[in-house]
């Protein structure tokens, strides 16, 4: 496995502020995905970076959808060959979307997955930012808003298209590998119990 070029900070060496949110993932997830600990090494970015992720993910003044956002990220970082990105969203576009094979559809070829028109052309809007953003024109608004995509929409298709492509420059520049964990999740049902609390 590829070493990441930057060592990670040691978690009860973060400032607390940065460790108190680590601890919160952590607490959610099971485990730290490995780029809360690759960024903490400069807190100042840390924060920035990811006051900047919660102002477009979490946005709820918008018509996408949580699925709609990581279909995005996970398509456009698969342009970029972010290992870690594709990997990291693909688990969790699988888990919002309740589709296991939505994530490899999409970062292979969007056009051929299992998506919604309207969905195809957000993504065609995300990779042409992606790729070609100097071409967009207002022929391309024009498109999305048939698919009922607001102005607003479609600056947060924008918007997670580049803050993702930083993402996706810095995890491939530092070598950031995305944890084993992510592999599985939302690849396979959890097994049901019998009882309750078993």
């Amino acid at each position: 496995m590829t070493t990441p070029r930057y060592p990670a900070p040691e978690l009860n060496d973060l400032p607390e502020d940065i460790k108190a949110k680590v601890l919160e993932v952590q607490e959610k997830s099971g485990f730290i995905p490995n780029v809360f600990l690759a960024l903490a090494r400069r807190p100042a970015e840390w924060r920035a970076f990811f006051a900047y992720h919660d102002a477009l993910m979490l946005r709820e003044e918008s018509s996408l959808t949580k699925g709609d956002r990581e279909m995005i990220v996970t398509t456009t970082s698969a342009a970029n060959s972010c290992l870690y990105c594709v990997v990291a969203h693909g688990a969790i576009l699988r888990i919002v979307e309740k589709k296991p094979l939505v994530a490899d559809q999409v970062a292979v070829n969007y056009r051929k997955a299992d998506i919604t028109p309207r969905q195809r052309a957000m993504l065609d809007f995300a990779m042409k930012v992606c790729q070609r953003s100097a071409e967009i024109d207002d022929a391309d608004f024009v498109t999305l808003h048939t698919h009922g995509f607001s102005d607003e929409d479609i600056w947060d298709i924008g918007a997670i298209t580049a803050f993702f492509g930083l993402s996706n420059r810095v995890a491939n520049m530092s070598s950031m590998m995305p944890n084993p964990e992510f592999y599985l999740m939302g690849r396979v049902p959890r097994p049901k119990h019998d009882k309750p609390g078993a």
